[in-house]
């Protein structure tokens, strides 16, 4: 369905969208170690990922928390070595990113702590791509908290009517979706190209073959 005002800004998701994720071998690494984590989401709440995502927590203090869960002893930097390495580029959707900035704003909105945003930024150049870049770690605030979504609003001149987010996780997309924004509900690069293209963005020739 064609969308009721002209899109002009395109805010992106960073991890599960312009990055797939792996967390499987970390995962086993540190089951491996001897780390219970047959209840993921309590695990996460116990080592309290989202303090260190908003910022409340260095990536050093969340991996000496994880560390220290573990039977037995656990290298620091072999920890943090493969805490970082899970993340794989997603080409299509950074092309497509990149293609849509000759006639849109681009932006970037990402729950993300400083360790993972420093080397994904190091590899991948993040921090500059398109027109401006929101971090949960640097504004002390999450999606899908309504205030991340007026932060972008407010510090980039977003029309709500006039913007769509790309995220790969439903509460996320609800989130802005309350804020007024168009949304697409991320799953694989030929899908989001069809939804995009039905709120009447002009997306780009893919420069890869499909």
């Amino acid at each position: 369905m064609a969308a009721a005002h002209v899109i002009r800004n395109v805010v992106f998701d960073v991890g599960g969208v312009l990055v797939h994720l792996r967390y499987r071998p970390f995962i086993e690494y540190l089951s491996e170690a001897g780390i219970d984590l047959s209840d993921l989401p309590s695990w996460l709440a116990r080592v309290d990922l989202a303090a260190h995502e908003r910022g409340e927590m260095t990536g050093e203090e969340l991996l000496a928390r994880i560390g220290a869960l573990a039977r037995r002893p656990l290298d620091p930097r072999d920890l943090e070595r493969r805490w970082l390495d899970m993340f794989e580029r997603a080409d299509e959707m950074i092309d497509l990113a990149t293609g849509l900035m000759d006639e849109y704003r681009v932006y970037l909105l990402s729950n993300v702590g400083e360790l993972h945003w420093r080397h994904l930024d190091a590899r991948y150049g993040f921090d500059s791509l398109g027109h401006g870049v929101i971090t949960s770690f640097r504004v002390g605030v999450m999606k899908p908290s309504p205030e991340i979504y007026r932060e972008a609003e407010r510090r980039f001149g977003l029309e709500p009517a006039a913007t769509v987010f790309i995220d790969d996780l439903q509460p996320n997309v609800a989130g802005a979706v309350s804020r007024g924004w168009s949304t697409v509900l991320h799953r694989d690069h030929a899908r989001t190209r069809r939804q995009l293209e039905a709120l009447g963005v002009r997306v780009p020739a893919p420069r890869r073959e499909e």
